[in-house]
């Protein structure tokens, strides 16, 4: 199977697409717009996730990684730039899934300990990426923009419940 950049994004005027894959002014206009894009992330998270069963989540996630996917690989185009640093929007929708099992999250720590340690694994292994993360990076279009993302989350989720897994032993 050979990924192609979506196509649908291509009749979108550039004014749309790139706000849309910078969050407008944060990717713009903040300084670090990946942190600020993750920080945004969090909040999208917090309001749209957090009450969701981890099932719901996937799918919703599953549907915004694609919209980025054809958004940020629209934007590269439109920028003429490789994934450029003021795109945000794949870390934004990559966030929730680093909060995958949230019910077993806080049971054992208070919800803003679960969402700083997130996010902290999240932007230590977007910006890491550390074993295979780093080749997502070089699929095509908007594809590498965000499947790299999309395992920085996952790896920051799995690296969360380890640890709260760890905890809880040694509390014990």
């Amino acid at each position: 199977m050979r990924l192609t950049q979506p196509t649908w994004t291509r009749r979108w005027p550039s004014a749309l697409v790139v706000n849309l894959a910078t969050l407008g002014p944060i990717g713009r206009r903040l300084p670090a717009p990946g942190t600020w894009g993750s920080l945004v992330g969090v909040g999208y998270f917090w309001f749209g996730f957090a009450g969701l069963s981890a099932t719901w989540t996937v799918i919703l996630s599953a549907c915004g990684a694609y919209l980025a996917v054809a958004i940020c690989g629209e934007a590269e185009i439109r920028l003429r730039r490789q994934d450029p640093g003021d795109v945000v929007l794949d870390e934004f929708v990559a966030m929730p899934l680093c909060f995958l099992g949230w019910p077993a999250l806080v049971a054992v720590m208070p919800a803003w300990a679960a969402l700083l340690a997130g996010f902290a694994l999240f932007r230590f292994f977007d910006i890491a990426k550390p074993g295979g993360i780093s080749r997502l990076q070089r699929l095509p279009g908007g594809w590498g923009v965000v499947l790299d993302d999309i395992a920085a989350a996952l790896a920051a989720g799995a690296t969360l419940h380890l640890g709260v897994g760890l905890w809880t032993l040694v509390g014990r």
